[in-house]
């Protein structure tokens, strides 16, 4: 599983622990937040608005071409079907008007008039000339109609009414589809006569399929009832019913958006065919259209995203950095503030240790001085000699002088070695020195204490007075951390050639695991409501750092806490930035099983 945690900033926990707990502090995280917001916000928007409105001005203009694409198709197939029916239209009027009655009803005369007409023009299937009455009076063509009389009066009265005729495609004798076009004739006696032919259907259906249209699309012929004249792809065979609804026809090509019989959408063109009962239509899917749109336009989305991506990416990195900067810096104002803070204050205990010392001194030396010559007058004079109650009282306030002297000269040595300065260290000398001023408390709340030196540990040079305050920090939180009847172990060992590694390890409440990368951070503490200030393990943290050491933790909810402090037997030429680490690994019992098993 991908560890997201590699990724996390150094900023994005961090909590101001000055502020104290539940109350409001500086957050580095949400900094970051709306630096990322607002500059995503700002640089987005503008090509999200630019691309958002190419994709509608593209679309519009596609859709715009499209249909003007379907109108142009639908006009020139419409001026193909218009072409033929006129022509033959003409061809008639003029056989008409070029021949009088008695021509037309000369025996051959009408078939050698077909003969011309199917060798010139073609489509023509049969001629016929028929009376006011109805009646064939001459025929030519295929079928045996002279001398009958037109059962049909749609044709007939159409065409007398009208002076022009077309019927709708039909189902005639031989299964032949065929369409009637009649012409009425004036005479000049007053009478007319009417010029009938049939034609071949091949003048519609030839036009229609000769459009190029994808395998979805379709284009057909249909009549002002919705029945179909020609033979479609998709919508059903000739003389069956249009699934789709027929607009109202105006007289122009028209281009419209609808949906066919299955709900999809279309892009639906049609036309209606002068003097005729015709409408030309033909349908196009609106998506295998827009296809020819979208493809351009994915590549267009694809170069966006890759585009949004890649701004994100900068953003993301450059707000990091940015954050990341001002955290270090604040970091190192906060760390120099309380370093400042916490050396004055050691400065101030240092000088108090040392006008203590020296106000009690003085009266000490003349208490010494007085108890010693009572003594030596006791001694004189033979009548005190043999009181031993007397001298043991005597020596008893010597031994008192003594051990106070004992005291002021720990607090003198204490606060003599506050200011920094290079010179030989002991180590185990340091830190029984600290344990010295921490022994009568250790006494009243019964905590036992031990020092181990696994190993001879050579004197070396260091800073005594970061020294000595790194272990007073230490072994002061331990004896805080731990209730009366605990153990404090101290250990000291080598670690290779060139270091020595002390261990203090207590059996006080621990730390929690979610507090334990924070325990070096100023100002963060969990005795926050015992008087404890969180500057002691961050100051400690930069006085092992400055000295070319590290120091890490490990530490176990109601089992205790181990710090390791590992620093170098030369002073380094440079201030070193050596990290903290919580050690999760680390084993106290283990580690003092290994020591015992060394020791012995």
């Amino acid at each position: 599983m991908l560890n997201l945690s590699r990724f996390k900033p150094r900023f994005w926990d961090y909590q101001d622990a000055a502020a104290g707990p539940g109350n409001s502090h500086f957050s580095f995280r949400r900094k970051w937040l709306m630096i990322v917001a607002f500059t995503t916000v700002v640089t987005l928007t503008p090509l999200l608005v630019m691309a958002l409105v190419d994709y509608r001005l593209t679309r519009q203009a596609f859709e715009s071409e499209a249909a003007m694409g379907t109108s142009w198709m639908v006009s020139n197939t419409w001026r193909s079907v218009s072409f033929l029916l006129s022509q033959r239209r003409a061809a008639l009027e003029f056989v008409a008007r070029d021949n009088t009655l008695p021509d037309l009803l000369a025996p051959g005369r009408l078939d050698a008039i077909l003969t011309n007409l199917r060798s010139g023009m073609g489509g023509f299937v049969d001629l016929g000339v028929m009376d006011a009455n109805r009646t064939v009076q001459a025929y030519a063509g295929p079928y045996a109609l002279e001398r009958s009389r037109v059962k049909t009066t749609t044709c007939f009265d159409h065409t007398v009414a009208n002076g022009f005729f077309i019927s709708d495609v039909t189902l005639n004798r031989g299964q032949d589809h065929q369409l009637v076009i009649a012409i009425r004739r004036d005479l000049d006696s007053g009478g007319f006569f009417v010029l009938r032919s049939t034609l071949d259907v091949w003048l519609l259906d030839g036009p229609v399929l000769q459009v190029a249209l994808d395998e979805a699309d379709d284009a057909f012929i249909v009549n002002t009832q919705g029945i179909l004249q020609t033979p479609t792809r998709h919508y059903g065979t000739r003389f069956e019913k249009l699934p789709l609804a027929i607009p109202e026809a105006v007289g122009r090509t028209r281009v419209m958006k609808t949906v066919d019989q299955a709900g999809r959408p279309v892009l639906m063109g049609i036309a209606p065919i002068p003097d005729s009962p015709f409408l030309l239509m033909m349908v196009r899917q609106e998506s295998g259209i827009m296809d020819l749109w979208l493809k351009p336009r994915m590549h267009l989305i694809g170069f966006l995203l890759f585009s949004i991506a890649l701004i994100l990416v900068s953003i993301l990195g450059v707000a990091t950095y940015l954050v990341n900067r001002i955290h270090t810096a604040d970091q190192r104002r906060v760390q120099a503030l309380h370093q400042v803070e916490y050396t004055n204050k050691l400065a101030s205990i240092g000088r108090l240790a040392s006008g203590v010392a020296h106000e009690v001194n003085n009266p000490l030396a003349i208490i010494n001085q007085k108890a010693g010559l009572i003594k030596d007058l006791f001694t004189i004079n033979r009548d005190y000699t043999g009181n031993e109650k007397l001298m043991g009282l005597v020596d008893d306030v010597l031994a008192s002088v003594r051990r106070c002297g004992t005291i002021t000269r720990r607090l003198l040595d204490f606060a003599r070695h506050m200011e920094s300065s290079i010179e030989a260290v002991d180590i185990e000398d340091i830190i029984r020195q600290v344990l010295g001023l921490m022994e009568k408390e250790a006494e009243r709340r019964c905590i036992a204490v031990s020092v181990a030196a696994q190993e001879k540990i050579p004197i070396f040079e260091s800073d005594r007075g970061n020294v000595q305050q790194i272990f007073l920090n230490l072994i002061n939180n331990a004896f805080a951390a731990m209730g009366d009847g605990g153990r404090l172990d101290i250990t000291i060992g080598r670690k290779g050639a060139t270091h020595i590694r002390v261990t203090v390890a207590d059996t006080g409440h621990g730390i929690p695991e979610a507090d334990l990368k924070r325990v070096f951070e100023p100002f963060f503490s969990t005795r926050h409501l015992h008087g404890g200030t969180g500057l002691g393990l961050s100051i400690t943290y930069g006085m092992v750092s400055e000295m070319g050491g590290e120091i890490t933790v490990w530490s176990r909810v109601n089992k205790g806490t181990r710090f390791t402090v590992t620093l170098p037997l030369e002073p380094p030429r440079t201030p070193s930035a050596a990290a903290c680490a919580v050690d999760p690994t680390i084993n106290p019992a283990a580690d003092r099983q290994a020591t015992e098993r060394k020791t012995t």
